[in-house]
């Protein structure tokens, strides 16, 4: 394929809500924040990624951020297009006289609808994609957390990403049953949020709730190794005088039940569906889980305690659909489960 690859480069994209990786030659070479910085008069792009979300909460009347994927879709197609260009730009920026044909495997929610397809698909045809085939997400974590999808043999994945938690049951290359829960990471921090108004009195921005649930976020209010309280800083809602309020990790527990308590119900509801045969086999292998919402402390041990099977966090969680991603693009005409 020597000559052939010259031409064609073959990029793995994981379109998160939260966070965009791509993969190219089995490297994770961008793995930015999917947010872009917009001129408004213009409409012209000014920034992405890390340099975006920089921006974001701080910005003046001719600049505006906008995060183009919402709950695991695109909600914004022209800033989704243009953000996809411009990662794509980072790995050509030092290399190649020419512009190559593009090869793209994207990953997507298993609940995605037909539109929600195609206006993936335009986005990444739109940013020079010649060839573009889709994974849906669980798939992808599957394949990225090692498991041998293709074998006669259940296996369950819960990928919980920024915008939707996906849970699959995956034999034979396929996916059995499926649900896509549209609370995950940015629900999480919305809850944060609105916590911390409710209970403390302090008006803080998204970045911060997402600063607390990385420091102190956990599903259980009783942890063997709890890290310390994390500090918030903002204004009273009564007086908007500055004010500083510890945070603990029993608190972001409790704040965070009622979501959780969800995605509890949607995981029985989809052991619910799957075959005797099958659930006999998650039970012996347990159920994998796999993106940011994994790193939840105590997370796992909570499941397990509720549902009564074992939960397992895949190794490197936040990038285990990436890597899957880039696993069926080295395999593209072998994946019965790609879809052009």
């Amino acid at each position: 394929m020597g000559m052939f690859s010259f031409f064609t480069q073959e990029l793995a994209i994981d379109l998160g809500t939260a966070n965009t990786i791509i993969i190219y030659n089995d490297k994770i070479v961008v793995d930015e924040p999917s947010i872009v910085a917009m001129d408004r008069t213009t409409g012209k792009l000014i920034a992405i990624g890390r340099q975006a979300r920089q921006m974001q909460g701080k910005t003046h009347e001719h600049i505006y951020t906008v995060r183009p994927l919402r709950d695991g879709v695109i909600a914004d197609f022209d800033a989704a297009e243009q953000m996809i260009r411009s990662m794509i730009k980072l790995i050509n920026k030092r290399s190649r006289l020419f512009k190559p044909a593009l090869r793209i495997v994207i990953c997507i929610p298993s609940g995605s609808t037909e539109v929600e397809i195609r206006a993936v698909r335009d986005s990444a045809e739109q940013a020079d994609g010649r060839d573009v085939y889709m994974i849906y997400e669980p798939m992808a974590a599957a394949l990225g957390i090692g498991l041998d999808v293709e074998a006669p043999q259940g296996n369950m994945v819960v990928d919980i990403g920024g915008g939707t938690t996906e849970i699959a049951v995956i034999a034979l290359g396929g996916i059995v049953c499926n649900k896509s829960e549209r609370i995950a990471g940015d629900g999480f921090t919305a809850d944060i949020q609105a916590y911390m108004r409710r209970q403390h009195n302090i008006k803080i921005g998204e970045r911060t709730a997402e600063d607390i649930k990385i420091a102190v976020g956990a599903a259980l209010a009783d942890l063997e190794n709890p890290p310390a309280d994390f500090i918030a800083h903002g204004p009273d809602l009564m007086s908007a005088l500055p004010i500083e309020v510890p945070v603990s990790y029993q608190e972001i527990a409790h704040c965070l039940e009622k979501s959780l308590s969800k995605i509890e119900t949607a995981i029985i509801s989809v052991l619910e569906q799957t075959p005797p045969e099958l659930y006999a086999d998650i039970v012996k292998s347990g159920i994998y889980l796999a993106g940011g919402g994994a790193l939840l402390r105590g997370l796992d041990k909570r499941l397990s305690d509720k549902i009564k099977i074992p939960f397992i966090v895949a190794e490197d969680p936040l990038h285990a659909v990436a890597r899957g991603t880039g696993i069926a693009l080295k395999n593209v005409e072998n994946c019965a489960f790609l879809m052009r």
